[in-house]
This record gives structure tokens, C-alpha cells and sequence, in this order.
């Protein structure tokens, strides 16, 4: 029997089916040694974060690592003021003696991976820059000053940390007040992502994505002030003090792989404790929508819309802010 002989459409198609062959390697080869070709040059003009501190600047070191804070004023109820992201007690710095002067201790502290607080670059034990360490740090706080209970006071993603320390340590939170909380939009990248993030590409140009956090600094301004012109060069020296720091751009990317959707949406009706949310009536960056969602869904809360005002009304409508603040603790 004769053999057949191909024909001349398999000939024809065998080139594609080559160039499509190729062209998938290349792409391959792209993805997997591309990301390595980019130059991350190292930080300049940074320094130990203890050479950038305030008068006020205090250290402790609690379940190893040095954590910077501010503390004001003695006696009860006790404040403990929670950041949002890419901030740091700078956020709360006008706020801090005007809280406590009533009789009340009030504490901030620079979050892992924020302001003057150490970053590890490695680390034996939990990571310091996951929700867990933090809320644990938030406890650590409460057993240095003696103190059994405190209201959280928590800002954009410093709310979603004061709900999860209230939902892993509910015995130790005597009340919550929520500023615009990142709370219903999740937390860290989207599921499908994060496994990309860990892999050797991403570590390389992780530090190269949290400088160009740097460079947008001023539109996320424009987004979390109602009227940015009430930014004053002071606080916005504030925000940058942390890109001063040693490491501070891989550290970023740390808190970032560290960072997870901890769905509190979805808990808010385990809140038992008296809780006041308060929103700016122009928040762009957490919409004001969604803190009024959070408010009708935790039982008996109260809630404060501040006219006139953005996403950090502590920063840009103090009085108002601390208004609503005394008016709830009284």
C-alpha cells in the first residue's frame, strides 16, 4: 500500500505552529527573567529611624520590635490611636493633647512598616506586619501602661485593625470609634494575584513599586482632604519622614505580601462594645457610603458626618472631629 504524502495545508501550517512555539518561549523567558533585568538601585539619604525622631518620640520594644509612639495625658478611659495606610502618628499629631486633656491617657503608634517603627527584613516567629502582630502590639500597649481597657480609635485601615484587636481580644477593647474605615473594600492585593506576589520576580521589583508610592503622595492628598490646600508643609514633612528610613521600601513591600482581606464586613454584628463611626461627607479614598453601611450594621452604633470634609477628619476638621469624639466618650 502506498503511503500517503502530507498535505500542502500541514506543510504550510508547520512555520505557524514553529513562530507560535517560539514566540511562547520568548514570552516565557520574558516573564521569568525580564523582571530580573530591571535596576532597583539602592535608597539614598536614608537613616536609622531613631535619628529622625521628635522630642515627644518614645521606643519600646514589644514582642520584638521597636516600635515608635507618642502618649499624652494620664488617666481613664485610655485612647489608643490607630494610622491608616501610608501614615503615621503624624496623622493624630494635633489631636493628641487636645484628646487627653479632659483626664484621659491617649496613645499613638507607628504601625509595622510605618513612620519611625523598626523593619525587619527577616524575622524568627510571627510576621511583624501581618493583622495578628498588630492587634497583638495594640495589646503589648495596653499591658505596658497598666491598663485593662481602651477605646480603639481607628483611621481608613487603622479601623480595620481596631475591629480585629476588638474580635481577637474583645475582654480588652472598652469601646470603638471608626474614622472612615477601610473596613467593606477588603485588604491586600485580590486572591488571584497574591501567589504572583511571592514569587522571586515580584520580590525584586516589590521595592520599586512602594517608591512610586512616594511619587503619587500628592494625588493621594488631593483624594483624602476635602480642601488639600489644608495640608500644611508640617504634616506633609510628617508623611514623608518615613521614606527617610533604612529599608523602608522593602519593608513596604513586606506589609504589603503580609496584608489580607480579613472579610470584618462580614462580622460586624459580633461588635457588642459602644461604637461611633464618623466619616468626612466627601471621602473619595473609603467612600462615605460605605461608612454609613458599617454604622447600620453594628448594633446601637452612632454616627457622626462631618460636612465639608475628607477621608482623615482628624487631620483636616479637628474640631469637628473632636467633638464628636468627647461628645461620645461623655
Amino acid at each position: 500500500m502506498s503511503r500517503s504524502k502530507p498535505s500542502n495545508s500541514i506543510k504550510s501550517g508547520r512555520p505557524v505552529l514553529k513562530f507560535f512555539a517560539y514566540f511562547g518561549i520568548f514570552l516565557l523567558l520574558v516573564l521569568l527573567v525580564g523582571p530580573f533585568l530591571v535596576p532597583v538601585p539602592p535608597l539614598e539619604n536614608t537613616r536609622p529611624a531613631k535619628e529622625l525622631a521628635d522630642a515627644d518620640s518614645q521606643f519600646l520594644r514589644l514582642n520584638g520590635l521597636d516600635v515608635h509612639y507618642k502618649l499624652a495625658g494620664k488617666g481613664e478611659p485610655a485612647l489608643v490611636l490607630l494610622h491608616g495606610f501610608a501614615s503615621s502618628t503624624v496623622s493624630w499629631q494635633d489631636v493628641l493633647v487636645p484628646l487627653s486633656e479632659p483626664g484621659r491617657t491617649v496613645l499613638a503608634f507607628d504601625r509595622p512598616a510605618s513612620g519611625l517603627t523598626a523593619r525587619p527584613l527577616s524575622w524568627e516567629g510571627p510576621n511583624p506586619y501581618s493583622p495578628d502582630f498588630q492587634a497583638g502590639l495594640v495589646v503589648g500597649f495596653l499591658d505596658y501602661l497598666g491598663v485593662d481597657q481602651a477605646v480603639l480609635v481607628g483611621n481608613s485601615a487603622g479601623g480595620s485593625i481596631a475591629v480585629h484587636t476588638y474580635l481577637l481580644y474583645p475582654e480588652r477593647v472598652k469601646a470603638l470609634i471608626l474614622v472612615d474605615p477601610a473596613i467593606l473594600s477588603g485588604g491586600g492585593a485580590p486572591a488571584w494575584v497574591q501567589p504572583l506576589l511571592y514569587t522571586p520576580q515580584f520580590s525584586h521589583l516589590g521595592p520599586l513599586v512602594s517608591r512610586s508610592l512616594l511619587g503619587q503622595m500628592d494625588s493621594l492628598i488631593d483624594l483624602a482632604y476635602h480642601d488639600p490646600a489644608k495640608m500644611t508643609p508640617e504634616r506633609m514633612a510628617g508623611y514623608l519622614r518615613s521614606a527617610q528610613v533604612d529599608d523602608w521600601d522593602k519593608a513596604l513591600w513586606q506589609f504589603t505580601l503580609a496584608s489580607r482581606d480579613l472579610k470584618l464586613g462580614e462580622r460586624l454584628g459580633e461588635i457588642k462594645v459602644p461604637t461611633l463611626v464618623i466619616t468626612g461627607d466627601d471621602d473619595r479614598i473609603v467612600p462615605t457610603e460605605q461608612s454609613l453601611q458599617v454604622a447600620s450594621q453594628i448594633a446601637g452604633a452612632k454616627l457622626v458626618v462631618i460636612p465639608n470634609c475628607g477621608h482623615v477628619p482628624q487631620e483636616e476638621c479637628q474640631p469637628e472631629f473632636l467633638q464628636a469624639v468627647n461628645d461620645f466618650l461623655k
